[in-house]
């Protein structure tokens, strides 16, 4: 099998791919704007008939869309999450449009919930925030193309390498830059959110599932760790884990992307029984992941 994976260099991307390469029989073939992309792609600015073309050369079984920004102005959160599917769903109905494409989505598309209970794949999409909307356009795109594809809503993705534009990357990188001493303090908005966290490892397993499942897949799937955390409560375990020994300081509101939303949940039921997927990996195992292994800059990736 000939995996595409756009995005390869990117947070989900590297572990999507690195999930592929070890995997028997499978060719995963990396694209993107990086100057080691086997096909460069730039969902931004190519045009469809160009983006066609390089599809029909590389002639995959599969492709995966993992590019996406979660920070940015809206021009450029609109040209990358909701121009770049719609160019690569065009793209693919022109060169090969049989294979299955899948496409990451956000849990943000959502938007608040009236109720805590978890939110699934049949709930109104209502974004109160320009990623959310560009986001969710994206996923419009790829579900009415026609195309063998589905949308992987992916919850708040934590783990080894998250990017600092995303909470669990930037504590990481406050806590190590403030020092272990005790007077050492971090300083950070509105802790009383709660959000679905899911480790990027489970991400990867839930794409190759889609991936290499038979038959038409619903259109959207959720993929999250299935359980509303107290955002207070991870950045303590995350100090914790650091051997943190200052102050945690809240003042003014949380981050713009996700301050709207109090509460986030996604029902993971539906990707258990099409996928056979759930996630399975605990919170802390996640949060040690990052901290062992760094956080990265940048904000591709959904969030």
């Amino acid at each position: 099998m000939r995996v595409l994976v756009l995005g390869h260099t990117g947070y989900l991307g590297g572990q999507v791919a690195a999930r592929f390469a070890s995997l028997p029989g499978v060719r995963v073939i990396g694209g993107g704007r990086s100057a080691g992309a086997e096909v460069p792609v730039d969902l931004a600015s190519d045009s469809v008939e160009g983006l066609a073309g390089r599809l029909a050369s590389v002639a995959v079984d599969a492709v995966v869309n993992c590019a996406g920004v979660t920070g940015g102005d809206p021009v450029r959160l609109a040209e990358v999450n909701a121009r770049g599917p719609a160019v690569l769903c065009a793209a693919l109905a022109r060169a090969c449009p049989t294979v299955r494409l899948v496409h990451l989505g956000s849990a943000a598309e959502y938007g608040p919930s009236t109720v805590r209970v978890p939110v699934s794949e049949s709930a109104a999409a209502c974004p109160v925030t320009v990623y959310g909307a560009t986001k969710l356009a994206g996923t419009v795109a790829v579900s009415a193309s026609g195309l063998d594809a589905v949308v992987l809503r992916v919850g708040n993705p934590v783990g080894a390498g998250a990017p600092v534009s995303g909470l669990p990357g930037r504590v990481a990188a406050l806590l190590r830059g403030a020092g272990g001493g005790a007077g050492a303090v971090v300083r950070l908005g509105d802790l009383s959110a709660y959000r679905d966290f899911v480790d990027v490892r489970d991400v990867a397993r839930a794409v190759e599932g889609a991936v290499g499942a038979s038959g038409p897949l619903p259109p959207v799937l959720n993929v999250g760790g299935g359980e509303a955390v107290l955002v207070r409560d991870l950045v303590r375990r995350l100090a914790d884990i650091a051997g943190f020994r200052g102050r945690v300081v809240e003042q003014g509101a949380g981050g713009a992307r996700s301050a709207p939303v109090s509460w986030q949940c996604s029902d993971v039921s539906a990707a258990a029984e099409v996928l056979g997927w759930r996630p399975t990996y605990a919170l802390e195992r996640s949060l040690a992941a990052l901290w062992a292994g760094g956080a990265r800059p940048g904000g591709e990736g959904p969030v």
